[in-house]
């Protein structure tokens, strides 16, 4: 009979699992539900920021055309149609978000150099607009504030796919400015896949009620 193992030396074990697996779980985190092709392709907002440090390609397929999908990717923000993500997690720092259910005409506009909130006090700044294509934020200096580790670009692209689906394909990109910046730009990133997968979901599920 094989001695059985102490509780430090199930731990250390556990320990080593996890760090040996650690590569795939991130490249998991940051390429959740996109095809290799998706990985690949240049999407609305890359040239902002052509040399990214960090790059994040999430995506999801909707059982809704491009135009139906649109209209609750448009009214994303604080103040505005929320996340559709864990409001209580994005609450608990004060973000004061409430995710809608329905979809309303006053949150339908946006153009570039609109602000999109996602805290009251931190926004990003809208860089393109394509109806049922394109929506791309990005960071902007906020001259009260300290500079900030890395820029950001947050790119939504919808892709009309087969039987009249469509591909939301999130796209995030960090530009570092420091030797640090990937210090925070990485748990950001882990936390952003939480709050990102929920979102896919959200966003999927509003649309395919509502068509």
């Amino acid at each position: 009979m094989l001695p059985r193992p102490s509780g430090r030396q199930a731990a250390l074990s556990v320990a080593v699992l996890v760090a040996a697996n650690l590569p795939l779980l991130r490249a998991w985190t940051l390429h959740f539900g996109a095809t290799e092709a998706e990985l690949d392709a240049e999407l609305p907002g890359d040239d902002l920021l052509e040399d990214a440090g960090l790059v994040a390609t999430r995506a999801v397929t909707i059982d809704a055309a491009p135009e139906d999908v649109w209209r609750w990717v448009v009214q994303l923000g604080q103040g505005r149609g929320g996340f559709y993500s864990y409001d209580w997690l994005e609450n608990l720092v004060g973000c004061d978000v409430q995710s809608a259910q329905t979809i309303e005409e006053r949150w339908q506009q946006l153009s570039p150099g609109d602000l999109v909130h996602l805290h009251p006090r931190v926004a990003l700044e809208v860089a393109e607009v394509a109806p049922a294509r394109a929506l791309v934020l990005r960071s902007v200096p906020d001259p009260d504030q300290p500079p900030a580790p890395y820029e950001y670009t947050w790119a939504f692209a919808l892709r009309r796919s087969r039987g009249g689906t469509t591909r939301l394909v999130v796209r995030e990109r960090y530009g570092y400015r420091s030797g640090w910046s990937a210090a925070v730009a990485e748990p950001t990133a882990a936390l952003s896949f939480v709050m990102t997968e929920k979102m896919l979901r959200g966003i999927r599920d509003r649309a395919e009620r509502t068509v």
